[in-house]
Order: C-alpha cells, then structure tokens, then sequence
C-alpha cells in the first residue's frame, strides 16, 4: 500500500485581523483532527523559501489563506488541483515575502508538485491590526475545516482504491 503524506498549511499574518484566516483555519483543523494518521500540519505564516521542501516532502497539500475571491466577507472557496493553480496565477500578487505560487513553481521546476493539491480561501473582511479574525471569518472557520476533511477523505479513497486495482 502506497504511504502518502499529507501537509496543511496555514499561512497568513495572525496580527491583522482577518489576514490570518488560513493560521486560525489551520489551528482549528488541527485541534479537531491531529488523530489522523500521515498528516503534518504546518504554520507557514507569511511564506519564506523554507516552506519549498516541506511541499516537496508531501503527496497531498492543503493550504488554508484570506484570499480575495469577490464574495462576501466569510465565504469559503475550494480550489483544487489545476483550479488552485490557475487561482493563483491571476490573482493579485501575494503581500507576503515569497508567493504561494512561488512555492508552487519550486516545486514544479524540482518535479516535486504534491499531485493532490488544493486552496481553501477565505474572503477576508478586514485586514487591520488585532489579533482575532472578524465575527464573518470566523463563522467560516468550520466550512473551510469541513471542506479540507472532505478533501483528506476523498484522497485516502482515491489512494486505496488505486493501490487495489493494482494488486
């Protein structure tokens, strides 16, 4: 049976407001789900190049992050595979040190990219100073927990049943 590894990461400024949804995402999923085997859950903050070989190391990646999806502030989207890929490449670029699509590239050009992959964004209302997302980002936290489940679950289906149709 193949071992696949799955990363979640949070990345985001936990210090302005709803910058840090993919953080608060992030520690609720984990808080809720840390018995789920092969998984690694990551705080990536405002992304640096570091993060590259931790994408590098997995099979299955899910990232949580504040995105601007021109929705109402709370709402939740899930961007998966060559969705995430082309989300990311025409949104705006990212405020933090190194891209999320930079990471992605990295990955890319080493023939490292996770082939399960996915975005779960969370419209921001705010990005001011404070230390506690809106009452509308953090009503979403648990749709957005909710979807990275479904995601983890689809996949280890999708792994097993594989792994039969080989033997």
């Amino acid at each position: 049976m193949s071992h696949l590894k799955t990363l979640v990461l949070g990345i985001g400024n936990t210090l302005l407001t709803d910058e840090g949804a993919g953080v608060h995402a992030l520690n609720l999923f984990q808080s809720n789900h840390s018995h789920l085997p092969d998984m690694t859950f990551l705080d990536g903050g405002t992304l640096s190049f570091t993060l590259a070989s931790w994408i590098e190391d997995c099979n299955n990646l899910i990232v949580f992050d504040a995105a601007e999806l021109q929705q109402t502030p709370g709402s939740v989207q899930t961007y998966v595979g060559a969705d995430m890929d082309h989300f990311l490449g025409n949104s705006k670029r990212s405020p933090h040190e190194v891209g999320l699509l930079d990471l992605l590239d990295i990955a890319r050009l080493t023939e490292h990219l996770p082939e399960n992959r996915a975005l779960i964004g969370i419209q921001p209302q705010t990005m001011d100073w404070g230390m506690q997302p809106t009452e509308a980002v953090q009503a979403a936290l648990p749709l957005a927990v909710a979807s990275a489940l479904d995601l983890v679950e689809k996949w280890q289906k999708l792994n097993i049943d594989q792994d039969l149709s080989v033997a």
